[in-house]
This record gives C-alpha cells, sequence and structure tokens, in this order.
C-alpha cells in the first residue's frame, strides 16, 4: 500500500491512499483534527485489512495522543467485522469506497501540543488478525505558537553639538514722554514692562550652566509724526533702554548691542492684513506697499480714510513702538546619564538632542524612562527629523500608532525613516503594502528581516500546521 499526504487525488490504477489535513484548530479546551483520507485507490486481498489511527506525538515524543481509528478491509475481512464486530469506529470495505472520506475528531488540548507532530499510524492484518505489516506516516506539524512579528527599530545617533548656543527673545513696550528719549521707570506701565526685560536676563544671567553672551535691542517708532524725528527717537530710546540695562548688570563692554527702525511699516502692514473687518483693507495695503517716502504714505492713509487713520493713532500705532530683545547665551555640556537624566526632570531645555540619546540609551529599552527621554526629546526639538523618527520608533514598540504617525510625518526622508514607515505600515495592518515599501528601502539586514518575517505571516494566513512532505 502507498500512501501519499497532501492534495493530490489517489492513483486509482495503483493501491495507494492520499491522506490531506484540511484543517487543525484548537480552543482553550479541545483540539479539532479534519482530514480528507482519499482511498478510492486502495486495493486489499479478501483477507486483508489496514487500521489507520492518527497520533498526536510531542516534540520529544514523551507525549502521545491517538485519535480514533479507521479500518479499511477487503471483502472477507470486511463481513467477518460485520458478523463479528468491527475493529474501529469506522470501517470500510475497499472497493466500495468512490469519494474521499471526511474524517473528524478532537481531544482535549494540551500545552504540548501547540508544537506536535500529526503521524498516521498503520497496521496491515492478514489471516486471523496476524500483523504483517506497521508503519507512522508524518502527516502534518503543528505550530500554535503566538506569530508576532518583531521588527528591529533603527534609532539614529543624533549629531553632537560643539557649542550649545540657544537664544531667548522677547519684546518690551516702554513708555515715552512725547518727543522725549529718557527712560523714567515708573511712568505709565514702565514698572511692569521694565520687570519683564529684568525677568528675562536674570532667568539666564543667575543660572550657573549658561553663559550670556550678547544682548541684542532693536528699537521701533510708530509712522506718526516726521520720519527724520521719528529716527530720533527709535535711536535715542533704543540707547536709552541699553544703558538702563548696563547700568542694571554691567555686562562686559561690546556685549550689549543696538539697532532701530525708525518706522515699524511690517507691524502696522501684519496688522492690516490680519483684520479682515476693513472693508478698505486692500486700499490700505496697496498705500503700504507702494514706493511713497514714509511721510507721503502716513498722510496718504489717513487723508484718504481719516476714521481709518484715527483708529490706527489710538489702538494700533502704540504697539508699534517698541523694544525687541534678544540674549544669545551658551549652555555648558553634560556628559553621564545621570546628570542628563536629572536636568531632564527639571530643565530638558538645556540639553541637546544627543544628550538626551545618551539618557535614552542608558536605559533598558521600552521602559518609562527610555520613552521618555525620546518624548522629550520630540517636544524640545518639534521640528528636528531625528527627533522625531527616534520618537516615532519609541512609539512603535509600544504600539502608540497615533503618535508614530505624528511623529513620522516630520521624520524626513533617510532610509532610517522610510524603513520605519514601512515597519508603520504593518503594524497598521497591511502587511502586502509594508513588504512592498520594505522592498523600496536600502537594502539592510533589518529591512531584510522584517520583509521575512511579514512574508511569513503572510503564507500563514492564520493556518497553523504545515503538512510534511518528506
Amino acid at each position: 500500500m502507498n500512501v501519499t499526504v497532501g492534495d493530490a487525488p489517489a492513483d486509482r490504477g495503483g493501491n495507494s491512499l492520499t491522506i490531506n489535513p484540511l484543517d487543525i484548530a484548537h480552543t482553550d479546551s479541545n483540539l479539532f483534527v479534519l482530514l480528507d483520507i482519499d482511498a478510492t485507490g486502495l486495493r486489499m486481498k479478501s483477507n486483508r485489512e489496514v487500521t489507520l489511527t492518527p497520533m498526536l506525538v510531542s516534540d520529544n515524543a514523551a507525549d502521545t495522543v491517538r485519535l480514533k481509528s479507521f479500518t479499511i478491509a477487503g471483502r472477507n475481512r470486511y463481513y467477518h467485522g460485520i458478523r463479528n464486530g468491527a475493529p474501529s469506529p469506522i470501517f470500510l470495505r475497499a472497493g466500495d469506497i468512490d469519494r474521499p472520506i471526511n474524517y473528524r475528531d478532537d481531544t482535549p488540548y494540551r500545552d504540548w501540543m501547540a508544537t506536535a507532530r500529526l503521524v498516521i499510524d498503520t497496521r496491515e492484518s492478514g489471516c486471523c488478525n496476524a500483523v504483517e505489516a506497521e508503519g507512522a506516516i508524518p502527516v502534518a506539524r503543528l505550530d500554535f505558537t503566538p506569530k508576532t512579528f518583531a521588527p528591529q527599530y533603527l534609532y539614529i545617533s543624533p549629531k553632537a553639538e560643539a557649542v550649545k548656543t540657544r537664544a531667548l527673545k522677547a519684546s518690551a513696550y516702554i513708555d515715552f514722554p512725547v518727543n522725549k528719549t529718557v527712560i523714567y521707570p515708573d511712568y505709565r506701565r514702565n514698572p511692569a514692562e521694565l520687570a519683564k526685560i529684568r525677568a528675562t536676563i536674570d532667568s539666564v544671567r543667575t543660572d550657573k550652566d549658561i553663559t550670556i553672551t550678547s544682548l541684542h535691542i532693536t528699537g521701533y517708532a510708530s509712522p506718526e509724526g516726521s520720519y527724520a524725528n521719528n529716527t530720533r527717537l527709535a535711536e535715542g530710546r533704543t540707547e536709552a533702554l541699553k544703558q538702563y540695562v548696563q547700568k542694571l548688570y554691567s555686562f562686559r563692554p561690546g556685549l550689549i548691542s543696538t539697532s532701530y527702525v525708525p518706522e515699524d511699516w511690517e507691524g502696522l502692514r501684519a496688522y492690516i492684513a490680519a483684520d479682515t473687518a476693513l472693508t478698505c483693507r486692500d486700499e490700505l495695503l496697496a498705500i503700504i506697499d507702494s514706493d511713497l517716502a514714509p511721510d507721503a504714505k502716513d498722510w496718504k492713509l489717513r487723508s484718504a480714510y481719516p476714521a481709518v487713520g484715527k483708529m490706527l493713532l489710538a489702538d494700533v500705532y502704540p504697539a508699534l513702538r517698541h523694544s525687541d530683545y534678544a540674549i544669545d547665551y551658551t549652555i555648558r555640556s553634560f556628559t553621564t546619564p545621570e546628570e542628563i537624566i536629572e536636568v531632564m526632570r527639571t530643565a530638558p531645555q538645556k540639553l541637546s538632542l544627543q544628550e538626551l540619546y545618551v539618557a535614552a540609551l542608558s536605559q533598558e529599552p521600552g521602559s518609562d524612562l527610555y520613552n521618555e527621554a525620546f518624548e522629550i526629546a520630540v517636544r524640545m526639538y518639534p521640528d528636528d527629523p531625528t527627533a522625531n523618527l527616534n520618537a516615532a520608533n519609541s512609539a512603535m514598540q509600544r504600539r502608540d500608532l497615533r503618535n508614530a504617525e505624528r511623529y513620522l510625518a516630520k521624520a524626513g526622508d533617510s532610509a532610517e525613516s522610510q524603513y520605519a514607515r514601512a515597519i508603520f505600515t504593518a503594524l497598521s495592518g497591511d502587511r502586502p503594502a509594508a513588504v512592498e515599501a520594505l522592498g523600496a528601502v536600502p537594502a539592510t539586514p533589518q529591512a531584510a528581516d522584517a520583509a521575512a518575517q511579514l512574508d511569513a505571516l503572510i503564507k500563514a494566513d492564520g493556518k497553523h500546521f504545515h503538512i510534511i512532505t518528506e
């Protein structure tokens, strides 16, 4: 008797039997076996029979479960069995079988069955039940181990900053008496505005980790009045603020620099462009954008549109008289993971991307502090591709796909970011598209491994066994 395993039809011209596993599945309590057995080509001598018993055998062969048997007999053995009791629950006569046998059975599920083998035990008997041949036919290898996609994540080490240079920028609105360039600290809103300037400077000056390298003040006047007088006022008032700051802090000579803008037409234009309620907005913008001299522009604005001119004088021009200042400073480097983590918790803005990366690498991958370091990095450097890529990888590792997608949108077009987007596609459920995307990524071992994993999952497609053909 020839036995084949697979879905090939039985050879009706020979003495053959084909076994094809249709399904092997389990619940929490039971394992189910469904076989298609084609015995239409099997021929038996009148006094012979063959009994086939599916068995589950553990990897180490220490555990075995026998399922229900079925017997196919020649003519005499068949009728003998009918008269005296069939030897198996399924008892058939060779030659009378004209269609495949649909075999089903179940057994209590045990953990070792997750990787068991399905084997068919065969026993051929002749007269007087004498066993004439025995065998064991491997049919299928079970695999109920959890199928997971476990890609490698490619983090990028950020470039170290030779010097960490940062800047603080703010604006102050110092009030001056009409046509004056002297600061009166108690005049109108000056106490609050000067306090803002001092607080900004003090926030970095008193920090032992920070060194101020420069302070630049740019003074602006409004278009009200003559351009010549506004030039005098902008220059003089800017110098007055410089002297006020220098007297307070005694900075080294040359640390404070200044510039001035006689009339803040850019600020005026921005205000008018943003005010959609102005019916003459386009006409006003055309005047501002014209080649007219500043004094002519101001006169035309207020004479052609007197109501708007009054509104500008009362509500807009005061805000155009301002002093913008920028404090440039450097931050010392932090080298040990312990020091970096301490700063990360209290003043993360002092850390470079590379320092935050060092902190992350000092932690167990996937731990809270590991993830926190990458989250802080992308919060401190929201437009940096490396920060976004690393944060996306961290998010994907913890299956936070919503944030991962947001970070990947700003992760750039490097090979690593292309790979990360392919992994995101796979984690989102589109495995074929992910395999295609991985194929477009520059060749790396990680991309090849991820593609191989996905190919295996696609081919398995929920099937928990494979046929043994050797």
